[in-house]
């Protein structure tokens, strides 16, 4: 393969790494890095063995390929230029600032046959590459993007800053149209969006709930998913991804289903319940049908309806103190008919038919 001509156009805290990748790539010849602060264009070309220029348009017609690390508000002129120049683009998130323009830009593509990337780097996080093969029918998620303030990118809001790298993940993830966004937000800091939250109701009946901060005490980018018989933690920023299944008799982490050590299947238990304390007064159905999936392992949707029946709190806790009573039964030795005998002559117990048909069926 013949050299890629290629050229950086914005060296500022991100360019600089595009220079860096560029100028090290087998295939690719950095032929220069563009920036209105020359003497910053200066250095990074230094650094890189390449020139340095103070305006993109000397560009045009010279590179075949280039990366546009500028303020949000230039990316519609700057692309559809060098598009219309047969230049092919990597573009930093978020692509533009309207859809129309977007658009525009992927018909310029279109039209000269060339490649229009947008920078989402979390698609190729090592953590999300893992979770594909382990996805199958989600019902729900909760994303969580924070991050202290920092006046670079508050060009515009805090949903196109940071909460996109998200909303592009969940929907590859869920792969429905969507049916009904609720969100709201507010500025705190700049003179746009600085915290944001949105619930997503896709066809399917998945359900995401998205939350980006830019005005945080802390960093934290994670992602929740839920589905049938398992719970998936996947943390971006330390490109952790951790995946709870039903094994016997507790849920067990995906890394370790193997392990015969009671107390550590016990300890990654107590952790997949520990983060399902976040929903217990936000969505209380939602934890406690969660709940009683991950603690039970083989409970049917009809028994947890029927637990679920009255909605009544204390009635639903009385069910699972049986169900937990008569698992620790069982493990010393009782047989399924003996515990429900026991459990007959305690009064308590007749409040809890869910529970007492649960552990029948073991």
């Amino acid at each position: 393969m013949s050299e890629i001509r290629t050229a950086v156009i914005g060296v500022g805290y991100l360019g600089k790494f595009h220079a860096q990748k560029y100028s090290k790539l087998k295939n690719s010849k950095l032929i220069a890095v563009v920036d209105t602060d020359i003497n910053k264009a200066r250095e990074i070309a230094k650094a890189n063995n390449c020139d340095s220029l103070n305006d993109y348009h000397d560009l045009l017609g010279n590179v075949d390929a280039i990366s546009i690390v500028v303020p949000t508000n230039l990316h519609f002129e700057i692309a559809a230029e060098f598009l219309c120049n047969q230049c092919h683009i990597l573009v930093e998130k978020p692509i533009t600032t309207t859809i129309d323009e977007a658009e525009k830009l992927i018909n310029l593509a279109e039209q000269n046959k060339c490649v229009l990337q947008v920078g989402h780097l979390e698609r190729f996080n090592p953590a999300m590459l893992a979770l594909e093969q382990e996805l199958k029918n989600v019902s729900f998620i909760e994303s969580h993007r924070l991050a202290p303030y920092n006046p670079r990118g508050t060009e515009v809001n805090v949903v196109l800053d940071l909460m996109i790298h998200d909303i592009d993940i969940i929907l590859e993830i869920v792969g429905s149209d969507i049916e009904k966004i609720d969100a709201s937000g507010t500025p705190v800091l700049s003179d746009e969006i600085d915290i944001a939250n949105a619930r997503i109701v896709f066809k399917n009946g998945c359900v995401a709930n998205v939350t980006a901060s830019r005005v945080s005490t802390k960093t934290e980018r994670k992602m929740r998913i839920f589905q049938n018989n398992a719970y998936i933690s996947v943390d971006y920023q330390h490109r952790e991804l951790a995946i709870f299944k039903k094994g016997k008799g507790e849920i067990k982490m995906a890394d370790e289903v193997e392990l015969t050590e009671d107390m550590k299947i016990k300890n990654q238990t107590r952790r997949a319940l520990d983060e399902l304390q976040d929903y217990k007064e936000v969505l209380p159905e939602f934890y406690t049908r969660m709940t009683l999936k991950l603690k039970y392992p083989g409970i049917s949707d009809d028994m947890i309806k029927k637990i679920m029946t009255d909605n009544d709190p204390q009635r639903i806790q009385e069910v699972m103190a049986t169900m937990d009573e008569g698992l620790k039964m069982l493990d010393k030795g009782m047989s399924p008919e003996e515990i429900i005998d026991t459990f007959k002559k305690t009064p308590r117990t007749k409040q809890a038919g869910g529970g007492l048909s649960y552990l029948m069926g073991m």
